[in-house]
């Protein structure tokens, strides 16, 4: 394994020499390589010579340049993209955090119990420098807001030591360029449901004597940070799927209504084809065994993540339109959602679906109902078709799949897909319209039965013969 330091850099050559030498000497797994990855942030003073002379003399050293002040979320930008490890961590380039606490920095992740882990400058350390009240008295409220915002208890959310495996950290897009990075990256690691784990570090700070940078506008752009990321579901890279895909994705209290609808039906052993960024996944847990499939490498890579440790739960990479590996056999129940419709030869799909059924047992399929409303959003997402009921159950027959019971649901919905995809022809939904869907969704429960047309999303629970 290799960990990347990520070491954003502006005129620190007063302490670079030294933070580099502690970073190199850094007690590590006997199993585990070290890289440097510092990005100079446009500075005026030697720190550019010292790191072109350290970097020729270790090629564990890497070096970003960046030509104009940007601020240290983009240099952490800058340095994931250039990061080759495991595990990263975050070593600002004065001396206020002590690499010899990296041991305990990443234990948790190569323990497989954490994704994120923080350290803590107030969780009880063995020493620390003792500095300004008011100062910490910001932290502290900072990190009481943001707690507030994302339902976590961490004691140092404004830490600058925070270390990540690495397959989570190249996922999250960072927006922020200067210090608002922390509440940001602190409120999406917690939508994702993250497993954050938290411990306390050696902390010496120094004074805006010495060379400290964050001022009290920095206070104040973190505050509009976590407002802005609590309401903002900016969660995964643009490079996971399709924008509107990864945005349904987030309407948690929609996945929460879904997934309570077909609960009934979900028994043993459950496939899902299509588990995406792992939603439908953390909603089974409670299921005997969950089996879930994905074709794309980036979203295997993902999920092998997020649910990593968890016992119950297998990964497998699998095209569906291609026959099932040997192992996928005598599955109980198979889940399908939103995933048909992706898919051209859907005959296919059908038959290998069936396979990996044991006699008797179950597929749930969860498409997108109304052919008639087809349009410019199906065709962004890449929808070969909708669905009517009465189109779907022949050519679940032909499969070798007998109907049980069918049903639809989000009819309100019907109403802003016609409005966006038919009428204003949009090719996505913005984030805002779908944060209100997600928050409406109670109320959209209770009326949905009353309302007297077929909802936007068609339910069939069908039986193997």
């Amino acid at each position: 394994m290799k960990l990347s330091v990520l070491m954003p850099v502006y005129n620190e050559q007063l302490t670079l020499d030294d933070i580099i030498d502690r970073v190199l000497a850094a007690s590590l797994p006997a199993e585990m390589d070290l890289e440097i990855v510092a990005v100079d942030d446009s500075s005026s003073d030697r720190s550019r010579e010292i790191l072109i002379r350290r970097a020729a003399e270790d090629p564990r050293i890497k070096i970003v340049w960046h030509e104009k002040n940007l601020g240290k979320g983009a240099a952490i930008r800058s340095a994931v993209q250039k990061a080759t490890g495991d595990i990263a961590i975050i070593q600002d380039a004065d001396l206020e955090y002590d690499p010899n606490d990296y041991g305990r920095m990443i234990r948790p992740i190569l323990e497989n119990e954490a994704d994120v882990v923080y350290g803590s400058r107030f969780a009880s350390p063995e020493y620390r420098r003792v500095l300004f009240f008011w100062h910490s008295v910001a932290n502290r409220m900072l990190t009481t807001i943001s707690n507030m915002f994302t339902d976590l208890n961490l004691t140092d959310m404004e830490t600058g030591y925070k270390a990540f495996r690495m397959s989570v950290l190249k996922t999250i897009p960072i927006r922020s360029n200067r210090f608002g990075i922390e509440p940001e990256i602190t409120a999406k690691i917690a939508k994702r449901r993250l497993r954050i784990f938290e411990t306390s570090v050696r902390y010496s700070g120094r004074t805006y004597f010495e060379g400290k940078k964050i001022g009290f506008m920095d206070a104040v752009a973190a505050l509009w940070t976590i407002l802005k990321f609590y309401i903002v579901d900016d969660l995964y890279d643009e490079c996971y799927g399709a924008a509107i895909l990864r945005n349904m994705e987030m309407a948690e209290n929609f996945t929460d209504w879904l997934m309570k609808r077909i609960r009934p039906y979900l028994s043993g052993t459950v496939l899902e084809v299509g588990a995406g960024i792992g939603n439908n996944v953390r909603a089974m847990l409670d299921q005997e065994r969950v089996i879930a499939t994905e074709q794309d490498t980036e979203y295997v890579a993902l999920l092998q993540n997020a649910f990593r440790g968890r016992r119950r739960v297998e990964i497998i990479q699998w095209d569906i339109t291609v026959s099932p590996p040997p192992t996928l056999t005598n599955v109980n129940t198979v889940l399908c959602s939103n995933v048909l419709e992706h898919i051209s030869d859907e005959k296919t799909a059908f038959v290998n679906i069936c396979s990996v059924l044991r006699s008797g047992g179950k597929a749930v399929f969860i498409v997108p109902a109304w052919e008639a409303l087809f349009g410019s959003l199906d065709t962004a997402l890449g929808h070969f078709r909708r669905y009517n009921l009465s189109s779907f159950v022949p050519r679940l027959r032909e499969a070798g799949f007998q109907v049980e019971t069918s049903f639809t649901m989000n009819k309100m919905g019907v109403l802003g897909w016609l409005f966006n995809g038919k009428i204003l022809c949009r090719k996505t939904l913005g984030r805002f319209q779908l944060k209100i869907f997600n928050v409406l969704i109670p109320v959209l429960k209770i009326i949905d039965p009353l309302l007297p047309w077929n909802g936007l999303s068609l339910v069939v629970v069908a039986k193997k013969k």
